[in-house]
Protein backbone atom coordinates (compact mmCIF):
# COMPACT_ATOMS: atom_id res chain seq x y z
CA UNK A 1 0.00 0.00 0.00
CA UNK A 2 1.38 3.42 -0.95
CA UNK A 3 2.22 6.05 1.67
CA UNK A 4 -0.36 8.35 0.08
CA UNK A 5 -3.08 5.68 0.44
CA UNK A 6 -2.18 4.94 4.07
CA UNK A 7 -2.31 8.64 4.93
CA UNK A 8 -5.57 8.97 3.03
CA UNK A 9 -7.11 6.09 4.99
CA UNK A 10 -6.01 7.60 8.32
CA UNK A 11 -6.88 11.23 7.65
CA UNK A 12 -9.81 10.80 5.32
CA UNK A 13 -10.66 13.04 2.40
CA UNK A 14 -11.42 16.75 2.90
CA UNK A 15 -15.04 15.99 2.12
CA UNK A 16 -15.10 13.32 4.85
CA UNK A 17 -13.70 15.75 7.40
CA UNK A 18 -16.33 18.36 6.59
CA UNK A 19 -19.64 17.93 8.46
CA UNK A 20 -22.43 17.05 6.05
CA UNK A 21 -25.36 19.47 5.99
CA UNK A 22 -28.95 18.28 6.36
CA UNK A 23 -30.87 19.39 3.22
CA UNK A 24 -34.17 19.47 5.13
CA UNK A 25 -32.70 21.74 7.81
CA UNK A 26 -31.14 24.01 5.16
CA UNK A 27 -34.48 24.32 3.35
CA UNK A 28 -36.30 25.07 6.62
CA UNK A 29 -33.66 27.62 7.55
CA UNK A 30 -34.02 29.40 4.21
CA UNK A 31 -37.81 29.44 4.48
CA UNK A 32 -37.80 30.90 7.99
CA UNK A 33 -35.12 33.41 7.03
CA UNK A 34 -37.20 34.79 4.16
CA UNK A 35 -40.32 34.80 6.36
CA UNK A 36 -38.54 36.95 8.97
CA UNK A 37 -37.28 39.38 6.32
CA UNK A 38 -40.85 39.83 5.07
CA UNK A 39 -42.30 40.22 8.59
CA UNK A 40 -39.69 42.56 10.08
CA UNK A 41 -38.67 44.43 6.92
CA UNK A 42 -37.50 47.99 7.68
CA UNK A 43 -37.21 47.28 11.42
CA UNK A 44 -33.95 45.43 10.72
CA UNK A 45 -32.37 48.68 9.52
CA UNK A 46 -33.93 51.03 12.05
CA UNK A 47 -31.00 52.76 13.75
CA UNK A 48 -33.23 53.94 16.59
CA UNK A 49 -33.61 50.38 17.87
CA UNK A 50 -30.92 49.14 20.22
CA UNK A 51 -29.18 45.85 19.44
CA UNK A 52 -30.91 44.17 22.38
CA UNK A 53 -34.38 45.31 21.25
CA UNK A 54 -33.72 44.16 17.68
CA UNK A 55 -32.46 40.77 18.87
CA UNK A 56 -35.54 40.39 21.09
CA UNK A 57 -37.90 41.08 18.17
CA UNK A 58 -36.05 38.70 15.89
CA UNK A 59 -36.19 35.92 18.49
CA UNK A 60 -39.93 36.48 19.02
CA UNK A 61 -40.58 36.20 15.28
CA UNK A 62 -38.29 33.18 15.06
CA UNK A 63 -40.18 31.26 17.73
CA UNK A 64 -43.52 32.24 16.14
CA UNK A 65 -42.34 31.05 12.70
CA UNK A 66 -41.04 27.76 14.11
CA UNK A 67 -44.34 27.16 15.91
CA UNK A 68 -46.08 27.19 12.52
CA UNK A 69 -43.72 24.61 11.03
CA UNK A 70 -44.74 20.98 11.18
CA UNK A 71 -41.24 19.56 10.71
CA UNK A 72 -40.30 17.30 13.65
CA UNK A 73 -37.29 18.90 15.37
CA UNK A 74 -35.39 17.90 18.47
CA UNK A 75 -34.70 20.54 21.10
CA UNK A 76 -31.04 20.69 19.98
CA UNK A 77 -31.96 21.09 16.29
CA UNK A 78 -34.48 23.78 17.16
CA UNK A 79 -31.94 25.73 19.23
CA UNK A 80 -29.33 25.41 16.47
CA UNK A 81 -31.81 26.56 13.83
CA UNK A 82 -32.75 29.62 15.90
CA UNK A 83 -29.08 30.45 16.40
CA UNK A 84 -28.25 30.04 12.69
CA UNK A 85 -31.10 32.22 11.46
CA UNK A 86 -30.42 34.87 14.11
CA UNK A 87 -26.76 34.95 13.07
CA UNK A 88 -27.75 35.36 9.41
CA UNK A 89 -30.11 38.24 10.11
CA UNK A 90 -28.33 40.04 12.94
CA UNK A 91 -24.72 39.03 12.34
CA UNK A 92 -22.54 37.50 9.65
CA UNK A 93 -23.91 33.98 9.38
CA UNK A 94 -21.80 30.93 10.30
CA UNK A 95 -18.64 33.01 10.82
CA UNK A 96 -20.30 35.32 13.35
CA UNK A 97 -19.12 33.08 16.20
CA UNK A 98 -15.54 33.12 14.89
CA UNK A 99 -15.51 36.91 14.71
CA UNK A 100 -16.45 37.03 18.40
CA UNK A 101 -13.68 34.67 19.54
CA UNK A 102 -10.80 36.61 21.06
CA UNK A 103 -8.10 34.14 20.03
CA UNK A 104 -9.07 34.29 16.32
CA UNK A 105 -7.12 37.00 14.48
CA UNK A 106 -8.15 36.20 10.90
CA UNK A 107 -11.06 34.41 9.20
CA UNK A 108 -10.57 33.05 5.67
CA UNK A 109 -13.57 31.69 3.74
CA UNK A 110 -12.38 29.71 0.70
CA UNK A 111 -15.84 28.95 -0.62
CA UNK A 112 -18.96 27.80 1.23
CA UNK A 113 -17.43 24.54 2.54
CA UNK A 114 -13.90 25.66 3.48
CA UNK A 115 -13.35 28.06 6.36
CA UNK A 116 -9.91 28.59 7.88
CA UNK A 117 -8.94 30.70 10.88
CA UNK A 118 -5.70 32.02 12.31
CA UNK A 119 -5.31 31.26 16.01
CA UNK A 120 -2.20 32.38 17.85
CA UNK A 121 -0.38 32.93 14.56
CA UNK A 122 -1.19 29.45 13.16
CA UNK A 123 -3.69 28.49 10.42
CA UNK A 124 -6.28 25.80 11.11
CA UNK A 125 -9.46 24.63 9.44
CA UNK A 126 -12.77 25.29 11.22
CA UNK A 127 -15.79 22.97 10.86
CA UNK A 128 -18.31 25.78 10.14
CA UNK A 129 -19.78 25.88 6.64
CA UNK A 130 -22.24 27.92 4.61
CA UNK A 131 -25.33 26.40 2.98
CA UNK A 132 -24.13 27.21 -0.54
CA UNK A 133 -22.61 29.96 -2.72
CA UNK A 134 -25.80 32.03 -2.48
CA UNK A 135 -25.68 31.98 1.32
CA UNK A 136 -22.03 33.11 1.36
CA UNK A 137 -22.71 35.78 -1.26
CA UNK A 138 -25.58 37.14 0.85
CA UNK A 139 -23.24 37.59 3.83
CA UNK A 140 -20.64 39.30 1.60
CA UNK A 141 -23.28 41.68 0.24
CA UNK A 142 -24.35 42.51 3.78
CA UNK A 143 -20.80 43.33 4.91
CA UNK A 144 -20.02 45.38 1.81
CA UNK A 145 -23.34 47.25 1.87
CA UNK A 146 -22.85 48.38 5.48
CA UNK A 147 -19.98 50.66 4.42
CA UNK A 148 -21.52 51.87 1.17
CA UNK A 149 -19.46 49.63 -1.12
CA UNK A 150 -20.73 47.26 -3.80
CA UNK A 151 -19.62 44.00 -5.33
CA UNK A 152 -21.01 42.46 -8.52
CA UNK A 153 -19.83 40.88 -11.77
CA UNK A 154 -18.74 44.28 -13.05
CA UNK A 155 -16.72 44.87 -9.85
CA UNK A 156 -15.88 41.41 -8.48
CA UNK A 157 -13.21 42.68 -6.07
CA UNK A 158 -13.95 44.74 -2.99
CA UNK A 159 -12.15 46.08 0.09
CA UNK A 160 -14.41 46.95 3.00
CA UNK A 161 -14.46 46.93 6.80
CA UNK A 162 -16.63 45.82 9.66
CA UNK A 163 -18.07 48.36 12.12
CA UNK A 164 -15.21 47.62 14.55
CA UNK A 165 -12.61 48.45 11.87
CA UNK A 166 -11.72 44.86 10.94
CA UNK A 167 -10.36 44.67 7.39
CA UNK A 168 -12.45 42.81 4.79
CA UNK A 169 -11.58 41.61 1.28
CA UNK A 170 -14.07 39.81 -0.95
CA UNK A 171 -13.68 38.19 -4.39
CA UNK A 172 -16.64 36.72 -6.28
CA UNK A 173 -17.40 35.06 -9.64
CA UNK A 174 -16.02 35.21 -12.32
CA UNK A 175 -12.64 35.84 -10.64
CA UNK A 176 -13.09 33.45 -7.71
CA UNK A 177 -12.99 29.86 -8.99
CA UNK A 178 -14.66 27.71 -6.37
CA UNK A 179 -15.56 30.82 -4.41
CA UNK A 180 -16.78 33.33 -3.39
CA UNK A 181 -13.74 34.12 -1.23
CA UNK A 182 -13.93 36.25 1.92
CA UNK A 183 -10.98 37.31 4.08
CA UNK A 184 -11.45 39.20 7.35
CA UNK A 185 -8.52 40.44 9.42
CA UNK A 186 -9.91 41.17 12.85
CA UNK A 187 -9.05 44.19 14.92
CA UNK A 188 -8.57 43.89 18.64
CA UNK A 189 -11.58 45.07 20.63
CA UNK A 190 -9.22 46.84 22.99
CA UNK A 191 -7.04 49.65 21.69
CA UNK A 192 -3.52 48.35 22.12
CA UNK A 193 -1.01 50.54 23.93
CA UNK A 194 2.78 50.48 23.82
CA UNK A 195 2.79 48.44 27.05
CA UNK A 196 0.84 45.71 25.25
CA UNK A 197 3.44 45.51 22.47
CA UNK A 198 6.20 45.28 25.07
CA UNK A 199 4.30 42.49 26.86
CA UNK A 200 3.83 40.59 23.57
CA UNK A 201 7.55 40.89 22.86
CA UNK A 202 7.10 43.03 19.73
CA UNK A 203 9.72 45.43 21.10
CA UNK A 204 11.43 46.25 24.41
CA UNK A 205 11.13 49.21 26.81
CA UNK A 206 14.21 51.07 25.47
CA UNK A 207 13.00 50.78 21.86
CA UNK A 208 9.52 51.93 22.95
CA UNK A 209 10.98 54.99 24.66
CA UNK A 210 13.05 55.72 21.54
CA UNK A 211 10.02 55.49 19.20
CA UNK A 212 7.96 57.69 21.50
CA UNK A 213 10.72 60.31 21.33
CA UNK A 214 10.75 60.06 17.51
CA UNK A 215 7.00 60.73 17.26
CA UNK A 216 6.87 63.50 19.87
CA UNK A 217 9.98 65.04 18.28
CA UNK A 218 8.16 65.28 14.91
CA UNK A 219 10.35 62.87 12.97
CA UNK A 220 8.96 61.35 9.78
CA UNK A 221 8.50 57.61 10.31
CA UNK A 222 7.85 54.78 7.85
CA UNK A 223 6.43 51.54 9.26
CA UNK A 224 7.34 48.70 6.89
CA UNK A 225 6.84 44.95 6.73
CA UNK A 226 5.10 42.15 4.89
CA UNK A 227 1.42 41.27 4.86
CA UNK A 228 0.01 40.48 8.31
CA UNK A 229 3.11 41.59 10.22
CA UNK A 230 1.24 44.13 12.36
CA UNK A 231 2.01 47.38 10.51
CA UNK A 232 -1.41 48.95 11.12
CA UNK A 233 -1.36 47.97 14.80
CA UNK A 234 2.10 49.50 15.20
CA UNK A 235 0.97 52.62 13.32
CA UNK A 236 -1.96 52.94 15.74
CA UNK A 237 0.36 52.69 18.73
CA UNK A 238 2.88 55.17 17.31
CA UNK A 239 0.07 57.60 16.52
CA UNK A 240 -1.01 57.46 20.16
CA UNK A 241 2.21 59.35 21.03
CA UNK A 242 1.12 62.40 19.00
CA UNK A 243 0.31 65.23 21.45
CA UNK A 244 -3.42 65.79 21.94
CA UNK A 245 -3.16 69.51 21.07
CA UNK A 246 -2.19 68.78 17.44
CA UNK A 247 -4.55 68.49 14.46
CA UNK A 248 -4.26 65.06 12.81
CA UNK A 249 -5.59 64.10 9.36
CA UNK A 250 -5.69 60.39 8.50
CA UNK A 251 -5.96 59.04 4.95
CA UNK A 252 -6.96 55.42 4.30
CA UNK A 253 -8.38 53.17 1.63
CA UNK A 254 -10.80 51.66 4.16
CA UNK A 255 -10.87 53.15 7.65
CA UNK A 256 -8.86 51.02 10.07
CA UNK A 257 -6.86 53.42 12.23
CA UNK A 258 -8.13 53.90 15.78
CA UNK A 259 -6.44 57.05 17.03
CA UNK A 260 -6.88 58.01 20.67
CA UNK A 261 -6.82 61.81 20.28
CA UNK A 262 -9.88 64.05 19.99
CA UNK A 263 -8.75 66.31 17.12
CA UNK A 264 -8.63 63.69 14.34
CA UNK A 265 -10.10 64.05 10.85
CA UNK A 266 -10.48 60.71 9.06
CA UNK A 267 -10.59 60.60 5.25
CA UNK A 268 -11.52 57.43 3.36
CA UNK A 269 -11.06 56.74 -0.35
CA UNK A 270 -14.10 56.05 -2.52
CA UNK A 271 -14.32 53.58 -5.42
CA UNK A 272 -15.93 54.42 -8.74
CA UNK A 273 -19.71 54.10 -9.05
CA UNK A 274 -21.53 51.71 -11.37
CA UNK A 275 -20.86 54.09 -14.30
CA UNK A 276 -17.14 54.11 -13.59
CA UNK A 277 -17.20 57.67 -12.24
CA UNK A 278 -16.72 59.41 -8.94
CA UNK A 279 -13.58 57.60 -7.78
CA UNK A 280 -11.59 59.42 -5.07
CA UNK A 281 -8.11 57.93 -4.67
CA UNK A 282 -5.67 58.00 -1.77
CA UNK A 283 -3.59 60.41 -3.80
CA UNK A 284 -6.53 62.82 -4.15
CA UNK A 285 -7.04 62.71 -0.39
CA UNK A 286 -3.36 63.28 0.41
CA UNK A 287 -3.37 66.35 -1.85
CA UNK A 288 -6.57 67.62 -0.24
CA UNK A 289 -5.43 67.11 3.35
CA UNK A 290 -2.57 69.55 2.75
CA UNK A 291 -5.28 72.24 2.51
CA UNK A 292 -6.82 71.21 5.84
CA UNK A 293 -4.10 72.77 8.01
CA UNK A 294 -2.82 69.47 9.46
CA UNK A 295 -0.15 69.31 12.13
CA UNK A 296 0.30 65.63 11.33
CA UNK A 297 -0.58 63.51 8.32
CA UNK A 298 -1.06 59.78 8.87
CA UNK A 299 -1.51 57.68 5.71
CA UNK A 300 -2.72 54.13 6.31
CA UNK A 301 -0.60 52.75 3.49
CA UNK A 302 1.34 54.08 0.51
CA UNK A 303 0.79 51.67 -2.38
CA UNK A 304 0.91 53.87 -5.47
CA UNK A 305 1.66 57.43 -6.66
CA UNK A 306 0.55 58.95 -3.35
CA UNK A 307 4.08 58.15 -2.13
CA UNK A 308 5.29 61.18 -4.10
CA UNK A 309 2.71 63.48 -2.47
CA UNK A 310 3.56 62.05 0.94
CA UNK A 311 7.27 62.76 0.44
CA UNK A 312 6.50 66.29 -0.74
CA UNK A 313 4.34 66.87 2.34
CA UNK A 314 7.16 65.67 4.58
CA UNK A 315 9.54 68.03 2.78
CA UNK A 316 7.27 71.06 3.00
CA UNK A 317 6.79 71.56 6.70
CA UNK A 318 4.54 68.64 7.65
CA UNK A 319 7.06 67.04 9.96
CA UNK A 320 5.99 64.14 12.12
CA UNK A 321 4.07 62.35 9.37
CA UNK A 322 3.68 58.56 9.56
CA UNK A 323 2.77 55.96 6.93
CA UNK A 324 3.20 52.26 6.15
CA UNK A 325 4.75 50.46 3.17
CA UNK A 326 4.92 46.78 2.20
CA UNK A 327 8.54 45.58 2.03
CA UNK A 328 10.94 42.88 3.20
CA UNK A 329 13.63 45.03 4.84
CA UNK A 330 14.52 48.69 5.51
CA UNK A 331 16.64 48.79 2.33
CA UNK A 332 13.78 47.27 0.34
CA UNK A 333 11.49 49.95 1.81
CA UNK A 334 13.51 52.66 0.04
CA UNK A 335 13.53 50.70 -3.22
CA UNK A 336 9.75 50.20 -3.02
CA UNK A 337 9.14 53.89 -2.26
CA UNK A 338 11.26 54.74 -5.28
CA UNK A 339 9.07 52.50 -7.43
CA UNK A 340 5.85 53.93 -5.97
CA UNK A 341 7.00 57.50 -6.69
CA UNK A 342 7.61 56.53 -10.33
CA UNK A 343 4.02 55.23 -10.43
CA UNK A 344 2.84 58.82 -9.98
CA UNK A 345 3.41 59.25 -13.72
CA UNK A 346 6.22 61.81 -13.65
CA UNK A 347 9.50 61.10 -15.41
CA UNK A 348 11.68 62.02 -12.44
CA UNK A 349 15.42 61.26 -12.28
CA UNK A 350 16.22 58.50 -9.80
CA UNK A 351 18.71 60.74 -8.00
CA UNK A 352 16.04 63.42 -7.48
CA UNK A 353 13.69 60.82 -5.95
CA UNK A 354 16.41 59.53 -3.64
CA UNK A 355 17.30 63.05 -2.53
CA UNK A 356 13.63 63.62 -1.70
CA UNK A 357 13.53 60.41 0.33
CA UNK A 358 16.82 61.11 2.12
CA UNK A 359 15.60 64.59 3.04
CA UNK A 360 12.07 63.56 4.05
CA UNK A 361 12.54 60.32 5.97
CA UNK A 362 14.10 60.05 9.41
CA UNK A 363 13.32 56.56 10.66
CA UNK A 364 12.15 53.16 9.34
CA UNK A 365 10.44 50.73 11.73
CA UNK A 366 10.44 47.28 10.13
CA UNK A 367 8.27 44.38 11.31
CA UNK A 368 8.48 40.69 10.46
CA UNK A 369 6.24 37.73 11.08
CA UNK A 370 8.53 34.99 12.38
CA UNK A 371 8.22 31.24 11.88
CA UNK A 372 6.75 30.79 15.36
CA UNK A 373 3.78 32.99 14.40
CA UNK A 374 4.87 36.02 16.45
CA UNK A 375 5.08 39.52 15.00
CA UNK A 376 8.24 41.39 16.00
CA UNK A 377 9.94 44.67 15.22
CA UNK A 378 13.23 43.45 13.73
CA UNK A 379 14.79 46.78 12.68
CA UNK A 380 14.61 50.39 13.82
CA UNK A 381 16.77 52.14 11.27
CA UNK A 382 17.90 55.74 10.80
CA UNK A 383 17.90 57.28 7.31
CA UNK A 384 21.16 59.25 7.47
CA UNK A 385 21.41 60.93 4.06
CA UNK A 386 23.04 60.54 0.66
CA UNK A 387 26.50 59.27 -0.14
CA UNK A 388 26.92 59.60 -3.89
CA UNK A 389 23.80 58.01 -5.40
CA UNK A 390 23.09 55.79 -2.42
CA UNK A 391 20.92 56.55 0.62
CA UNK A 392 22.81 55.52 3.75
CA UNK A 393 21.02 53.65 6.53
CA UNK A 394 22.12 52.94 10.09
CA UNK A 395 20.46 50.34 12.33
CA UNK A 396 19.72 51.70 15.82
CA UNK A 397 17.96 48.55 17.09
CA UNK A 398 18.15 45.01 15.65
CA UNK A 399 16.43 41.74 16.49
CA UNK A 400 18.94 39.10 17.61
CA UNK A 401 18.05 35.92 15.71
CA UNK A 402 21.29 34.31 16.90
CA UNK A 403 19.80 33.48 20.31
CA UNK A 404 18.04 30.51 18.72
CA UNK A 405 14.67 28.95 19.59
CA UNK A 406 13.31 27.20 22.69
CA UNK A 407 11.83 23.70 22.95
CA UNK A 408 8.45 25.05 21.75
CA UNK A 409 9.95 26.55 18.59
CA UNK A 410 9.62 30.15 19.79
CA UNK A 411 12.45 32.57 19.14
CA UNK A 412 14.44 33.45 22.25
CA UNK A 413 15.82 36.65 20.72
CA UNK A 414 14.60 40.18 21.25
CA UNK A 415 15.22 43.68 19.93
CA UNK A 416 18.62 45.00 20.97
CA UNK A 417 20.35 48.37 20.66
CA UNK A 418 23.37 48.34 18.36
CA UNK A 419 25.17 51.02 20.38
CA UNK A 420 24.89 53.67 17.65
CA UNK A 421 23.43 57.03 18.62
CA UNK A 422 21.39 58.46 15.70
CA UNK A 423 22.26 61.75 14.07
CA UNK A 424 18.73 63.04 14.60
CA UNK A 425 19.28 62.89 18.38
CA UNK A 426 20.37 66.54 18.05
CA UNK A 427 17.05 67.40 16.39
CA UNK A 428 15.21 65.69 19.25
CA UNK A 429 17.29 67.67 21.75
CA UNK A 430 16.09 70.89 20.07
CA UNK A 431 12.56 69.83 21.03
CA UNK A 432 13.70 69.27 24.60
CA UNK A 433 13.73 65.49 24.21
CA UNK A 434 16.93 64.03 25.60
CA UNK A 435 17.56 60.30 25.42
CA UNK A 436 20.03 58.93 27.93
CA UNK A 437 22.91 56.74 26.91
CA UNK A 438 21.18 53.73 28.52
CA UNK A 439 18.66 53.71 25.61
CA UNK A 440 21.48 53.05 23.14
CA UNK A 441 23.58 50.82 25.40
CA UNK A 442 24.66 47.90 23.18
CA UNK A 443 23.94 44.32 24.14
CA UNK A 444 26.00 41.36 23.06
CA UNK A 445 24.52 39.74 19.98
CA UNK A 446 24.59 35.94 20.07
CA UNK A 447 26.88 34.38 17.52
CA UNK A 448 24.80 33.00 14.68
CA UNK A 449 24.94 29.25 14.37
CA UNK A 450 26.62 28.17 11.16
CA UNK A 451 24.53 25.96 8.93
Amino acid sequence: MSLYKRLHDVQGTPEANTPRRDPMMDELRQRIHHHLIEELGPILYDKRLSEDDLRRRVNEQLHAALAQERAPLSAADKAQLIQDVADDILGYGPIDRLLKEDDVSEVMVNGPDNVYVERNGKLEKDPVTFVDDVHLRRIIDKIVGEVGRRIDEANPLCDARLPDGSRVNAVIHPLAIGGPFLTIRKFSKEKLQIDDLIRYGTLNAHAARFLQACVVGRLNVIVSGGTGTGKTTTLNVLSSFIPSDERIVTVEDAKELQLHQDHVLALEARPANIEGRGEITIRDLVKNCLRMRPDRIVVGECRSGEALDMLQAMNTGHDGSITTVHSNSPRDTLARLETLVLMAGFDLPVRAIREQMASALDCIVHLSRLRDGTRRITHITEVQGMEGDVITLQDIFLFDFGMGVDEHGRFKGHLKATGVRPKFAEKLADYGIRLGQEVFQPEGFARRAMA
